[in-house]
């Protein structure tokens, strides 16, 4: 990581600290149960952030790999594939497209991140009723996990990263996964998401590593009972929406890797989505039901990127564009949720 890297991951990352520390410190001094009003706030401003750091980008995107020169502007396109036209006796009209493709880059990713994060929530929603955790106690799950996941999101990215970078073919792979598992999502039945707390394979696994406490304890994770350290219910939800997150990780990762190849972009895109992921939590909770086709939309999304992966020589030889992808991708949502309004899904009603 050279120096200006460096110094943009950190900053970053102190900004995040600085979030979640005032999340921590100011917003969740007490378990309570996050209103609708109060999700809706932290969702604006998480999104507000997000397209903030894409104003960034679009005016001191440079300032990222530090480039100063025509020279040093066509390495960085180059080792990271941007699919851009440069302008060889211009430098501040390349470097001007260069950020705009850039700031559209991390966009996208974001936009793909945060629908992803959507079937995220639903597995989410799934567990705590699986587990029958207390609604006051959702938010410091949620909390801790998505501490977790920017840790195994770093990691996952910038392996990631390496691996296209050194096996250019690894793309293939990882539009063929995509395919599949738009396929298999489609396909996929409600009955398939049920979670059985008892045998989940999380649960068998911290059975053998912890001593486990039978009930829950407030808010803790914790407790000693006759000296002796235990795990509450609690703490086993935390690592199950871990795990959740690191299933997810597989799809949403190379998904995002589809649209940028700069993998500091898929992790600030990622990033930013996850920050949100919380707030959109507790903003759909209690009516994500009703989109029920969104399922469906996902499931073409991811289809969509794989495809893409898989026919990308091709796709860039058309003119096909980071905008076209957002284009494609923003449709598949829209048509989703505009589908899910208009066909709301009928419910069977038992007659006394």
């Amino acid at each position: 990581m050279m120096g200006n890297e460096l110094l943009f991951s950190l900053g970053f990352l102190l900004f995040i600290v600085l979030i979640l520390a005032l999340d921590l410190g100011l917003f969740s001094r007490k378990d309570h149960v996050v209103s609708l009003k109060q999700a809706g706030i932290m969702s604006v401003i998480m999104v507000a952030l997000a397209i903030g750091f894409y104003f960034i980008l679009l005016v001191e995107g440079h300032q990222l790999h530090g480039i100063k020169d025509f020279a040093h502007l066509q390495e960085i396109v180059t080792l990271h594939q941007h699919h851009i036209k440069l302008i060889p006796d211009d430098f501040d009209a390349s470097l001007a497209i260069y950020k705009q493709n850039l700031g559209l880059e991390f966009l996208t990713g974001y936009v793909i991140e945060y629908a992803l994060s959507v079937d995220n929530i639903f597995v989410i929603v799934l567990i705590f009723s699986a587990f029958a955790v207390e609604e006051k106690y959702y938010h410091r799950v949620l909390f801790w996990g998505i501490l977790g996941a920017i840790i195994m999101r770093f990691i996952f990215i910038f392996v990631g990263a390496a691996l296209i970078t050194k096996f250019a073919w690894i793309l293939y792979v990882f539009g063929a996964f995509l395919v599949f598992t738009g396929v298999k999502m489609f396909f996929s039945k409600e009955e398939d998401d049920k979670i059985d707390p008892e045998n989940h394979p999380v649960v068998k696994w911290a059975s053998k590593i912890f001593s486990i406490h039978p009930k829950y304890e407030g808010k803790n994770f914790f407790v000693k009972i006759n000296h002796k350290r235990m795990v509450t219910p609690l703490f086993l939800v935390l690592l199950i929406v871990e795990f959740t997150d690191l299933l997810f990780a597989v799809d949403s990762i190379p998904a995002i890797f589809a649209v940028t190849k700069d993998p500091y972009i898929v992790f600030f895109s990622n990033i930013f989505a996850i920050m949100g992921l919380r707030s959109m939590f507790f903003l759909l909770v209690n009516i994500i039901h009703k989109f029920h086709y969104l399922k469906t939309g996902l499931a073409f999304l991811l289809a969509f990127i794989g495809v893409k992966m898989l026919g990308h020589t091709y796709l860039e030889k058309w003119g096909f564009t980071t905008e076209h992808s957002l284009i494609v991708i923003l449709s598949i949502l829209v048509i989703s949720i505009v589908a899910s309004l208009a066909f709301p899904k009928k419910v069977n009603h038992i007659k006394n």
